[in-house]
């Protein structure tokens, strides 16, 4: 359609006005946005990720559930996470909102090619400002000159014992978002338009 109206077959209207803008400033159009998932890419790099995650969700339909999920992927984070929880808690006959998650790094060399007993793989989370250290299995500081780092494939495991997680001083919250902005507003679903959880891990002693 804005193809037409660049070449003068239609009007251009103030919506199309704003695509064009868009696609010529290299950002995502505004009212793209509104029905979109936060994001902060450019409209090429947005553009790429559309489409891995239309490849993402293809996959699935066609072959099943995968071994691992992709999470940053997801529209809806948030609920996925509950589906989790809701599988284990129909599984053992318990009541979900007496689950939660707890959470466990994986090895490289650890399988992830076949699914977890109970809970689920996910991938495609990085850090902000540090890194994980495979040989103490710990969150340490990262890299100079390197912001971002790639977390370990995550094993997330519902449980029902009660984890007083403020009072461990060997993890660290570990918030999680979909946007580096760090930053959201209450949907009408009552969860954060861009906090998705906050992950407890392993920190070293130093």
């Amino acid at each position: 359609m804005t193809s037409k109206a660049i070449d003068g077959l239609v009007v251009m209207s103030e919506d199309l006005e704003l695509v064009y803008d868009g696609v010529f400033d290299n950002k995502v159009p505004n009212i793209w946005h509104k029905v979109a998932y936060p994001s902060l890419k450019p409209m090429g790099s947005w553009i790429n990720n559309l489409v891995e995650r239309l490849g993402f969700m293809g996959k699935w339909i066609e072959e099943n559930a995968p071994p691992s999920f992709w999470i940053s992927g997801f529209f809806f984070t948030q609920s996925f996470l509950t589906g989790i929880r809701q599988n284990y808690a129909r599984k053992h006959n318990l009541p979900i909102d007496t689950l939660q998650f707890t959470f466990e790094a994986l090895d490289k060399e650890e399988n992830t090619e076949k699914s977890p007993e109970d809970g689920c793989y996910v991938f495609g989370l990085y850090f902000d400002g540090a890194k994980w250290d495979y040989q103490s299995k710990t969150i340490t500081e990262s890299t100079p000159k390197i912001l971002y780092s790639e977390i370990p494939y995550i094993w997330l495991k519902p449980t029902q014992e009660k984890i007083l997680w403020d009072e461990r001083k060997d993890v660290y919250e570990t918030p999680v978002y979909k946007t580096s902005r760090r930053a959201g507003t209450l949907s009408t679903t009552g969860h954060s338009t861009n906090f998705v959880m906050s992950m407890y891990l392993p920190i070293s002693e130093q």
